[in-house]
């Protein structure tokens, strides 16, 4: 699934010692908290296996129906045991006839749930819960293999690293054009961002939608349309080209079994992006993030993770180190969750200021560090934004030297960098310019990676060496300070604000109420079929 390899990336002298070291710190703030998302669940997660067991649409006032039968679990019941053994339980008493209509009647409270007491009414119950469920698990399996069918039949992009681009209009139906051109002009991964806010929605919008802000509403009807979209012109070009959006916010769970089901490629799925930079609760982002994660390593899904995001909030020379070690948590949660290396676009970024004195070898130093401690990971490289200015000449000279820096290095997917990114809104001509700055460096560097090896002991292979020994000392550091005040030291530590300068207490956070600790018969058959791996 990761981009070829034109040419072996350069080499690092590392101190193995001291990589394993940083794993295995890793590995002990980890598993604390996979703990915690093992004995808990959320109304998204228990929202997902119903969407997986084929319930849809919404109410007059867009509601979706999911949220109403969950909500309707939740007030009679408690999610404890998960929702679909009270759901089935209803459905075997003929309180409704399918599904939707159960769903319908319980918005108007006309619905009794209960959990069943005689052994034999809660088997039926599982069984008949696992069985409905099965169908949308299966159809996942089914896109997943229509991905590999298309990638043998069209191939993948010759270059690497692919070129990523985002298209985000507001308007389903006006990204569908501009994402089929942007593929005819050589971006190998298209990008949909979310309409803004969207993560902090407790509930998915049903339906093609065209009124998003700064970028557009993810559902299940956008993502069918744009896939739709990409295979078209896919066969066009003669190569797989492949679709992005956001599992993220208090969604999570539920984008990405509609992702699965609609064949998206890549989602974004970052371990702390949600809890720092939207405040929303630790405990309910770990717990929708695993149950997501098993979701993608089922439909071939590559994450795409923001540790990028770290450093528009502190410095990128100096918070370095931060990053290493969200990658190094990234990574043991996702591989926790049954996703391959394959499909770990650990996230890095050029955002170290120009005007610091050899940034430019610093940045490589940081690429090379990522791109060795993660080998088999396809790395997504994102462009300079923090330092970008009205400077529109500089502006591009940057996102040249960012382009270079990916040749260079040996990275996997490539953001393409705009020249007035995060002064204005790009113009269509801000992103022609952009892929024609991307297509001169692979033209013109695309194989340095065979020739650029740093020399030992130099300034790259010593700043790496830096960045790896204080992200080993930030990740002993909250083992030994936090593990005092409470069974999970990196909670702690993401309350203390250790990363990307935001405090975030575990019992604080949008989405708290909905989450809940699962009682000792907790059933969740999307769950059990994921961990089974059952085809």
């Amino acid at each position: 699934m990761s981009p070829t390899t034109v040419a072996p990336p350069p080499r690092l002298e590392l101190d193995p010692r001291v990589v394993r070291r940083a794993r295995t710190l890793a590995r002990r703030l980890g598993r604390p908290v996979v703990d915690i998302a093992r004995s808990h669940t959320t109304v998204s997660v228990e929202r997902a296996t119903l969407r997986l067991a084929g319930l849809a649409g919404a109410d007059h006032e867009r509601v979706p129906w999911v949220n109403h039968l969950v909500d309707g679990v939740r007030e009679q019941v408690g999610l404890e045991h998960g929702v679909t053994t009270p759901v089935w339980d209803a459905l075997r008493r003929e309180e409704a006839p399918d599904l939707l209509t159960l769903a319908q009647k319980a918005s108007t409270g006309s619905v009794s749930f209960r959990i069943p007491e005689k052994k034999g009414e809660l088997s039926a119950a599982r069984r008949a819960a696992r069985a409905a469920v099965r169908p949308g698990i299966r159809r996942i399996d089914r896109q997943r293999a229509a991905r590999d069918r298309l990638v043998g039949r069209l191939g993948d992009p010759p270059h690497r690293p692919w070129v990523y681009l985002i298209v985000a209009t507001g308007d389903i139906y006006e990204d569908i054009p501009q994402a089929q051109a942007a593929a005819r002009a050589g971006a190998d991964v298209i990008a949909v961002i979310r309409s803004t806010g969207q993560s902090l929605l407790d509930y998915v919008p049903e339906g093609a939608t065209r009124e998003g802000f700064a970028g557009t509403y993810a559902t299940q009807e956008n993502f069918r349309l744009m896939r739709a979209a990409l295979d078209e012109v896919s066969k066009e070009l003669g190569r797989y080209v492949r679709l992005t959006n956001y599992a993220s916010g208090l969604c999570m769970p539920e984008i990405a079994a509609l992702a699965g089901m609609e064949r998206l490629d890549m989602m974004l799925n970052d371990s702390m992006y949600g809890i720092l930079f939207r405040d929303i609760n630790p405990v309910r982002t770990f717990v929708d993030q695993r149950f997501s994660r098993q979701v993608h390593a089922r439909a071939g899904i590559i994450i795409n993770t923001g540790e990028d995001n770290y450093l528009t909030t502190a410095d990128a020379v100096d918070a370095a180190h931060t990053v290493t070690v969200s990658q190094l948590m990234n990574e043991y949660f996702a591989r926790e969750a049954g996703l391959p290396d394959q499909l770990m676009g650990l996230g890095h970024a050029f955002e170290i200021n120009p005007e610091v004195p050899e940034s430019f070898r610093m940045e490589l130093a940081h690429a090379l560090l990522a791109r060795q401690l993660f080998p088999d990971a396809p790395l997504k490289w994102m462009p300079p934004t923090k330092h970008m200015t009205g400077d529109v000449f500089m502006g591009y000279l940057l996102d040249g030297f960012f382009n270079l820096a990916g040749a260079m290095t040996g990275q996997s997917i490539l953001l393409v960098g705009m020249m007035t990114e995060a002064v204005v809104t790009p113009w269509l001509s801000d992103r022609d310019l952009a892929l024609q700055n991307v297509r001169y460096v692979q033209r013109a560097a695309g194989g340095l990676t065979e020739d650029f090896r740093p020399p030992p002991d130099g300034f790259i292979q010593t700043r790496a060496r830096q960045v790896l020994s204080e992200a080993v000392d930030l990740l002993e550091r909250i083992t030994a300070e936090k593990a005092p005040k409470g069974s999970a030291p990196l909670l702690e530590a993401i309350g203390d604000g250790t990363f990307g300068l935001m405090k975030r207490p575990k019992d604080q956070g949008k989405g708290l109420d909905g989450v809940a600790r699962r009682a000792d018969g907790y059933d969740n058959p999307a769950i059990t079929l994921l961990e089974e791996g059952t085809r």
